[in-house]
């Protein structure tokens, strides 16, 4: 039975990170197909007042362009960059990132309760540069570990 609609529960970690991920394969979707209609409809009424779906394809037009595949983010758990927070009694905001390869994507998702469910408030997705890993212990620990010629 679904809680009644004024009750406002904090998601727990299954249907937080079901949020996140249905967010990121609607707008997987929505880049593949340049159709934001499903995006818009399913996120909170202030979403979509304050946009429609051409304002939403030009928002996300340099992710499109960037051809990266979103699909690969529902293959990994995504890593918080601060712990989910309560902004608003029906207001939280959840921020991370999920470590692709060549190109992890940051997100910044706001979603509010709404009709007796989260719906996306917010949004910012971003690929990030990948930090360039410098040479330093590591390879020495493993040029060490190196097996010894025996004469």
């Amino acid at each position: 039975m679904a809680p009644p609609q004024s009750a406002r529960p904090v998601p727990g970690d299954l249907e937080l990170v079901k949020l996140i991920w249905s967010t990121m394969a609607m707008v997987d979707h929505a880049n593949r197909s340049g159709n934001y209609s499903v995006l818009r409809d399913n996120s909170s009424t202030g979403f979509q007042i304050n946009n429609n779906p051409a304002q939403l394809g030009q928002i996300f037009a340099t992710l499109r362009a960037s051809r990266i595949d979103l699909s690969n983010t529902l293959l990994l758990a995504p890593t918080y960059s601060a712990a989910p927070q309560l902004v608003q009694p029906d207001v939280f905001r959840v921020r991370g990132v999920f470590g692709l390869r060549p190109s992890p994507i940051a997100f910044d998702f706001v979603f509010q309760w709404e009709q007796g469910t989260w719906r996306l408030y917010g949004i910012s997705i971003e690929p990030q540069p990948i930090a360039t890993v410098q040479p330093g212990p590591v390879q020495a620990v493993l040029k060490q570990a190196a097996p010894q010629k025996r004469n």
